[in-house]
């Protein structure tokens, strides 16, 4: 063993209680880590996942993700009984809360950088709409119902402005709205399709789908506007992607045939290697733990869709513990705590 943890659980009156651990280096005899926190008893898991990413940042120097959130859609039922839901939970998929509840699909959360807001599509009004809602309050802003498509909001890394497919012009481009004035910013003007933007951590450029080049593959253009250049080019089908921290890693959902896995490039050493994260065959909607050392993602099982998180070198792969029903379009939580 390289490294061992020792702690104890004491009881500190009204119903809280006081948790002491230390983490040691065995071979160098070493006390690392010495830390005391004391909480209600309800609030244990909280203290378990904030022990567990002060340990991790201690021994391998990167900050830790398990004391963050996941946010989610179910489906339950078929047909004109479906119901859906937007749902949060814990990175391990407990503590499930609903944040909206509708008789219409729900698609494609995504979070605030500082974790207090989702926007997410709604079909509530007949066609799609965009929805920004306070996960706390409940509080909730209609941002976008233009005619045609809206879809696949993503929050820029300052929160200020929103990046969205819109089919106003009667064909879907990337636009980038200012959440202040509501002014939006046209990016892209193809005959193709282009959707799923996603930031980089920068906000300088934004990475989206597109057919241009007549399969779905990731593009990147800049924020400010500008021309788009291709960032994939292996496999004929990369679609989803999700940018790590310090946008060295980029994951896709990656087809091949009828087979769809979580592939990931990685330019960490310089030219893109690539790797296959997941097993297929329906694997879509990846999504990278703040710190990337994880991917969340929604695959099936049968009929049902389910959510796994994968290491980022493959090695570990866990299925979520989630509510029945139907599960997909994860999203990973930024941290709860700026630094």
């Amino acid at each position: 063993q390289d490294y061992l943890v020792v702690g104890r659980v004491t009881d500190a009156g009204a119903g809280s209680y006081r948790v002491e651990y230390e983490l040691f280096d065995v071979a160098k005899q070493e006390r690392l880590l010495g830390l005391a926190m004391t909480a209600r008893s309800n609030a244990m898991r909280d203290v378990a996942h904030q022990m567990a990413d002060a340990i991790y940042e201690k021994i391998l120097g990167v900050r830790g993700a398990f004391w963050t959130r996941i946010a989610y859609i179910t489906q339950t039922g078929l047909g004109k009984e479906a119901r859906y839901a937007l749902m949060v939970a814990d990175s391990d998929g407990f503590n499930p809360q609903t944040v909206v509840r509708s008789a219409e699909p729900l698609l494609s959360p995504s979070w605030s950088p500082d974790g207090s807001k989702l926007a997410y599509v709604s079909f509530e009004r007949g066609n799609s709409s965009i929805y920004i809602q306070n996960i706390a309050t409940g509080a909730r802003e209609l941002v976008s119902s233009f005619r045609g498509i809206n879809g696949a909001p993503t929050f820029s890394p300052d929160g200020g402005r929103l990046a969205l497919t819109l089919s106003r012009s009667g064909n879907p481009e990337i636009y980038v709205m200012n959440l202040g004035s509501k002014q939006l910013t046209q990016l892209t003007n193809q005959f193709g399709i282009d959707t799923e933007p996603t930031w980089s951590a920068d906000g300088a450029s934004i990475y989206f789908t597109s057919d241009r080049g007549g399969r779905p593959q990731i593009y990147r253009v800049p924020a400010s506007g500008g021309s788009a250049s291709r960032v994939t080019f292996q496999g004929n089908y990369n679609a989803t992607a999700t940018v790590s921290y310090d946008g060295k890693k980029i994951a896709v959902a990656q087809g091949s045939g009828n087979n769809y896995r979580i592939a990931m490039m990685d330019s960490s050493l310089g030219s893109p290697r690539w790797s296959t994260l997941s097993p297929g065959s329906l694997d879509e909607s990846p999504s990278f733990a703040p710190n990337a050392s994880m991917v969340l993602y929604a695959a099936r099982e049968g009929r049902r869709g389910v959510l796994y998180a994968v290491s980022a070198d493959a090695r570990v792969r866990q299925r979520l513990v989630l509510a029945e029903g139907d599960v997909r379009e994860p999203a990973w939580s930024p941290y709860r705590t700026p630094r």
